[in-house]
């Protein structure tokens, strides 16, 4: 006699489905009639604030508004990306592989209910999936943040079963999309966290702790430096602070040079600049708190906070960066020379920092960014001039001090700051600039079209360019003599900064 074959044992399909309903039936007829103390005058209007993702966009604009560091702003973009994988997930496949009926609300009080029902398919609850979505993308980026929203979306989740529009179910399987949504976009674009820590060749510092023998200079026009300003004294109670006006800033940095065992500096990339310059030719370390808007240069050194800058000046840890420098090409007439620590530009960029300066002080740094680029596009003409010998109209020309690595589409993160190599970037002349900055973008380093090229180069010999041209430098705008060479100098500056541990 046969045995019995292991299916015979297990439910159908049918009947398993069914099982699965009616308990998860019961679940909710036991949570709908259970007291919910608090809840009343809560969920029913949480729910309906995150209708479309709105309580979500609000939050992840506050973030990046308020948040007051660059890590705030990449849990806010990544908590939206996130949330808007999630959303296409739910939309395109969710709704129509299981059309679940939503649970009869004859068991759920009145005064609980939504005044207007939804009208899509039970299965799975949107809601949740952009509730857990948005909260473990943010997590994601920043444990800090990550506690601040959790909260928040379990509420949202935990509203759509009372107000009786989804099935426990529902709010579960929801839940966990949003959360493989998260995950998904990391292994696509890798959070910060993730990233390899940069190349960095260890320097020898002095050890300075609280500060002692350390001079730090404020721009206190520049971004958060005042409140950043008001952390280094109290993190670093025997440091000296000079707070004073930009146009003030080179002879303090001068000054200081010559008092200090290391220079400090608290400003954005623009302010950076001018003390790493001071910094090199003195021959000092160069401790930077990240006080600017952007802080691109400190933030690829994995410096995000004061108490960075404090680790490594209390334990004398410091790394040596490669220093770009521009300088008269071998037919140019002299006084262009200088120094950069993220990239050099020519073309529409130098224009762009120009207009964003002009309007930032009265709209705020990043809607001054998106009105300064909309004008320029539309109104600016290609630039000409002779690149490595071959004359060319071009949009721009980027000149990055080392490889900059992508994050998501655009250049993101450098690997090594002492890599002695420029990363050259550039937009042809043509129509449609527009187009062409983005698909240089979404591109990335190292590749050519009929739009962009990107190589690397030890040096780069700009000739042609009409005296007056503008060019750009870490944020600050300055016009040519006539022909340029820009290269590095390997090593040339030594940079307090935590080690990777």
């Amino acid at each position: 006699m046969s045995s019995p074959k292991l299916s015979s044992f297990l439910p159908h399909p049918t009947g398993l489905r069914k099982l699965l309903h009616s308990g998860d039936a019961a679940a909710f007829r036991s949570l709908a009639g259970r007291h919910w103390p608090a809840a009343g005058p809560v969920l029913p209007r949480l729910s309906r604030s995150a209708d479309h993702g709105l309580l979500w966009l609000g939050a992840a604009a506050g973030m990046a508004a308020f948040g007051g560091s660059a890590r705030a702003r990449r849990a806010a973009l990544r908590g939206v990306a996130s949330l808007a994988v999630a959303s296409a997930t739910i939309n395109t496949i969710g709704k129509g592989a299981v059309r679940r009926q939503r649970p009869l609300l004859d068991v759920v009080p009145v005064i609980r209910r939504l005044e207007r029902q939804p009208v899509t398919t039970s299965f799975p609850s949107g809601h949740a999936a952009s509730a857990a979505a948005f909260a473990t993308g943010v997590a994601l980026e920043s444990k800090g943040w990550g506690a601040v929203v959790a909260p928040v979306a379990v509420s949202v989740a935990a509203s759509r079963v009372y107000t009786g529009v989804h099935y426990p179910g529902d709010v579960l399987a929801g839940a966990l999309l949003g959360v493989g949504a998260a995950f998904a976009l990391r292994g696509l674009v890798p959070t910060r966290g993730q990233l390899p820590a940069p190349g960095r060749p260890p320097a020898e510092a002095p050890a300075l702790p609280d500060g002692q023998d350390l001079v730090v200079i404020v721009n206190r026009e520049s971004g958060t430096a005042t409140a950043t300003a008001a952390q280094v004294r109290e993190a670093l109670p025997r440091a000296e602070v000079v707070e004073c006006p930009p146009d003030a800033l080179s002879a303090e940095l001068e000054k200081a040079a010559g008092r200090g065992r290391a220079l400090g500096v608290c400003g954005g990339d623009g302010t950076v600049n001018r003390a790493a310059a001071v910094a090199a030719v003195h021959g000092l370390p160069l401790a930077v708190f990240p006080g600017g808007t952007l802080n691109h240069f400190a933030y690829d050194l994995g410096i995000e906070t004061v108490a960075d800058v404090c680790t490594a000046l209390g334990g004398g840890s410091a790394v040596r960066v490669d220093l770009g420098r521009f300088r008269p090409g071998p037919e140019g007439p002299g006084g262009a020379h200088g120094y950069f620590l993220n990239a050099f530009s020519l073309g529409v960029y130098p224009e762009l920092v120009r207009t964003r300066e002009h309007w930032s002080p009265r709209i705020g740094g990043w809607p001054a960014g998106v009105l300064a680029a909309l004008k320029v596009l539309r109104g600016e003409r290609p630039l000409e001039a002779e690149l490595q010998g071959r004359k060319r109209p071009l949009w721009l020309l980027f000149i990055g001090n080392g490889m900059f690595q992508r994050v998501g589409p655009a250049p993101g993160r450098r690997h090594n700051l002492a890599d002695g190599l420029l990363d050259v970037r550039v937009v042809h002349g043509g129509r449609t600039p527009g187009l062409r900055l983005l698909a240089t973008a979404i591109a990335g380093p190292l590749t050519r079209s009929p739009m962009h090229a990107a190589v690397r180069r030890r040096r780069v010999r700009v000739s042609g360019l009409t005296p007056g041209t503008p060019y750009a430098y870490d944020g600050e705008v300055a016009h040519s003599q006539g022909d340029l060479m820009i290269d590095k100098l390997p090593e040339a500056l030594t940079v307090y900064c935590p080690m990777p541990v």
